[in-house]
């Protein structure tokens, strides 16, 4: 299979059996994570590799309660981690050096967190293409992001290093299809940015509207509602936004 079938044909894998995943394969996973491109060479990332069942079942629950974590055989957890270069910093007498030139010592900003995501995910996406090559499914789990506090406290995080990302891998019985896209005449635009009329918006969804379904104890109307319902409005969203203004608080002091 060429790359281009490859990445076309994948998708996100939420019922895994029980088929260990060789260690030889794992290994080349990761080292395909870490061959991704990164700025400045900086590897602003670490991964966290958890094959411990108790913490799989642990995540499950952290992870707004997604059953199908705990029968991964590894999650790949990929925080930023500004840390390492900040500590490489101070042991190198950057502070005194700063002082000598006129200067003040910065300590990891926003910039920097914001460009470690960008590592993060050119890192998890090597991973979910190197795992295809070897038939092993895998899922991006976004709420890692939540619950800050229980998985700093639970993968002992230091100062300036946070969970950006999380894949859950392992073997699966049924592959289903690929689910459709956005056409690309309303994500792909020449030059400038092309912004959209409210009847291409609407053209836009029209396929993801047939996906509502009307319920007479619910007050949505249509797919847009019941989507910002399930998504924006719910309480996991919340407390997303409520994890990354604290983990983000911590870069703009």
């Amino acid at each position: 299979m060429n790359i281009l079938d490859l990445i076309q044909k994948r998708v996100s894998i939420r019922n895994f059996n029980q088929e260990p995943i060789d260690s030889q394969e794992l290994s080349a996973i990761i080292k395909a994570a870490i061959s991704a491109p990164t700025a400045g060479n900086m590897m602003m990332y670490s991964i966290i590799k958890v094959e411990d069942k108790d913490t799989l079942k642990k995540l499950s629950v952290s992870c707004d309660n997604q059953a199908f974590i705990a029968s991964a055989q590894v999650a790949l957890i990929f925080v930023v981690d500004l840390s390492k270069w900040h500590r490489n910093f101070i042991l190198n007498n950057i502070e005194d050096y700063v002082k000598r030139t006129d200067r003040t010592f910065l300590k990891p900003s926003t910039a920097d967190a914001v460009l470690g995501i960008n590592d993060v995910f050119c890192a998890a996406q090597n991973a979910v293409l190197a795992a295809e090559t070897f038939k092993i499914g895998s899922c991006y789990i976004g709420d890692i992001m939540e619950n800050y506090e229980y998985h700093k406290e639970l993968f002992n995080l230091p100062q300036y290093v946070f969970p950006a990302a999380m894949l859950v891998l392992g073997h699966y019985d049924h592959r289903p299809e690929p689910r459709s896209r956005f056409d690309e005449k309303y994500v792909v635009f020449s030059e400038k940015y092309q912004s959209l009329s409210d009847e291409s918006i609407l053209e836009m969804f029209k396929e993801r509207s047939k996906l509502f379904h009307a319920s007479p104890e619910k007050a949505e109307k249509n797919y847009a509602q019941q989507f910002y319902n399930r998504k924006i409005g719910s309480p996991f969203f919340k407390e997303m936004n409520r994890s990354l203004e604290l983990i983000l608080s911590q870069f703009k002091k």
